[in-house]
């Protein structure tokens, strides 16, 4: 039975990201406006019906790579000692992230979002996903901080953290010349709160 639920999933996970790829490369090609489902679909080569039992609309096709991305941030962070300070705790996932994540040869997806960047359907999209994953980052953090306060606090730091690191990889998408990882490692020092200031990496 395990087997089965395990190839049931990685199909899923197969389909997913078979429609994730052909959406960029869709809107790439043709601009997000001119990308439809069901173009989407056809190139995928499953049907619309299919097309809605994983995504709701194109968008969320287009930014299933990054959601990954984000949730592998969360998994990283819940990885991470509970008795580290929240800022170094933060850092250090995401640095870690940024070798995982974006270490790779294969980079091809990076000029299909470079040449997205800017459109406004996509960034508001991408606002939405960084918002859906920062309570739960929240949760993460609340273990580790102590005084009055602390759910706000946590919220805070999720939010400014998501912020920098969205920030930084943009700007990175922007000059890819860059070195991502000193990016997002100034990024981070620049912003951190008082009090939370990261050590060096592992």
């Amino acid at each position: 039975m395990h087997e089965i639920t395990g190839l049931r999933e990685r199909k899923k996970a197969a389909t997913r990201l078979a429609l994730h790829e052909a959406a960029l490369r869709l809107a790439a090609d043709h601009g997000l406006d001119g990308v439809t489902v069901e173009a989407i679909a056809d190139a995928a080569n499953v049907s619309r019906r299919t097309f809605s039992n994983y995504f709701s609309n194109k968008e969320e096709a287009l930014f299933h790579g990054d959601t990954v991305r984000l949730r592998l941030l969360l998994e990283l962070v819940h990885e991470r000692p509970v008795d580290e300070p929240p800022w170094t705790a933060l850092s250090r996932a995401a640095e870690h992230f940024t070798s995982e994540a974006f270490g790779g040869d294969d980079l091809s997806w990076l000029t299909r979002r470079r040449q997205l960047r800017g459109h406004p359907g996509l960034a508001a999209h991408q606002v939405a996903a960084y918002t859906a994953i920062e309570r739960e980052l929240a949760g993460e953090l609340v273990p580790r901080l102590t005084g009055p306060a602390v759910a706000l606090r946590a919220r805070l730091l999720s939010a400014t953290f998501l912020a920098i690191l969205r920030v930084a990889t943009q700007h990175w998408i922007n000059h890819p010349d860059d070195d991502l990882l000193e990016t997002i490692r100034a990024a981070l020092a620049e912003a951190a709160p008082r009090g939370h200031r990261s050590t060096d990496g592992d």
